[in-house]
């Protein structure tokens, strides 16, 4: 019952306050902060921020509900709200000290400061170890030089998680992760990306030069970086597996329209056999979808290992996406190409919950790796 309350009350604000705007926006490749204003009081900036932080404290369940129905109508704000909460907030909820907890949740759960998580670089990003952005220790905190392409957030952001590496005479090269403020001197935005879909994102590079930062700014113990890492990015595939089942859903439910409208040969295209088989195609593997989402949310919420399952939800909900759309597409023919209907952007949108937070050959190595570390 509490999971169909959550549904109802994000999908009525959707539809009401999001909708009217999502083809605006991704035309102008406009970020609407007049929306963000509606939804900071709502709680969708703090969902699983704890309650005395100021945050709605939801189950995971409940989360992934929250950036499916916002993904089904935006795509593109239900992945700000999803990165902002999974790798932005997270990270610092379980890695951070008090004093570090009391200074950015706060803000960032009452979506003050939206937050990003910066990992991947030129020469980094499937590859985590592959990170060149360094820190260097001194007396005032650590200075970053580096930069980071493809940020999700990285135009709007307050908070960044930065992933860098330390390197000292006498110890080995060890991975960390700094919280970095966006008014620190040497932070720097790039432009914002002119990409496919999620065009309402404001995806940019970070360029880090000579930023100084605080050295209670770092996260986790030194030398932590790599465990944080794959622990917030645990938490994001959830996420994204949520948006794209978000997308998924919007492009059925249009296809399901748009079959029961159009007329050919006299009949409408749902009367035809082909036509019904691809709608029970998309039905099947959304529900599936939903079933392998909805358990990993379940694993992360009773403290046991979800690595796998996380990346299993991610990698099938993905593709479920992408096929979907496809077939969303196809039955709309040639109006399924033309902007004039919103399949259109969803194709666009899916196929990069395919690439982000993991590719899905990626996700097949997590999922291998639990599978052959099993005991025989």
């Amino acid at each position: 019952m509490k999971h169909q309350l959550v549904r109802k009350a994000v999908r009525e604000f959707a539809e009401s306050e999001i909708k009217p705007h999502v083809s605006q926006m991704d035309k102008e490749s406009r970020f609407p902060w007049e929306i963000v204003e509606k939804m900071r009081p709502l709680n969708y900036f703090g969902l699983q921020a704890p309650r005395e932080y100021g945050g709605a404290g939801l189950d995971t369940i409940s989360y992934a509900i929250c950036v499916e129905e916002l993904s089904r109508v935006s795509a593109a704000i239900g992945l700000c709200v999803t990165v902002h909460n999974s790798v932005g907030i997270y990270p610092i909820l379980a890695f951070g000290t008090n004093e570090q907890k009391q200074r950015f949740i706060p803000a960032m759960a009452q979506g003050e400061s939206i937050g990003a998580f910066c990992l991947t670089e030129a020469n980094a990003g499937s590859d985590a170890g592959g990170v060149e952005t360094h820190a260097v220790e001194t007396d005032q905190g650590f200075l970053l030089n580096g930069t980071k392409i493809f940020v999700t957030n990285g135009g709007v952001c307050g908070t960044l998680l930065v992933f860098a590496v330390t390197q000292e005479e006498d110890k080995p090269l060890q991975a960390n992760v700094f919280v970095v403020e966006k008014d620190r001197p040497g932070f720097m935005v790039g432009e914002i990306e002119d990409l496919c879909g999620m065009r309402a994102n404001p995806v940019s590079s970070i360029f880090l030069e000579d930023c100084l930062i605080p050295k209670n700014n770092l996260l986790g113990r030194p030398g932590q970086g790599m465990k944080i890492g794959l622990t917030a990015l645990d938490t994001g595939r959830i996420g994204i597996a949520a948006q794209a089942l978000g997308i998924a859903q919007a492009a059925f439910e249009s296809a399901v329209s748009y079959a029961k409208e159009r007329q050919q040969f006299n009949k409408p295209l749902s009367k035809f056999q082909t036509i019904q088989n691809y709608l029970a195609e998309m039905n099947t593997k959304i529900d599936a979808s939903r079933l392998l989402l909805y358990r990993a949310a379940a694993a992360k919420d009773s403290k046991k290992s979800f690595s796998a399952e996380a990346s299993m939800a991610k990698l099938y909900c993905s593709a479920t996406a992408k096929e979907v759309t496809d077939l969303a597409v196809q039955i709309h023919g040639g109006y399924g190409y033309s902007k004039e209907y919103d399949v259109e952007r969803y194709f666009r949108d899916a196929k990069v919950t395919e690439i982000y937070e993991g590719t899905s050959e990626i996700q097949k190595m997590v999922i291998a790796r639990a599978i052959l570390s099993q005991p025989s």
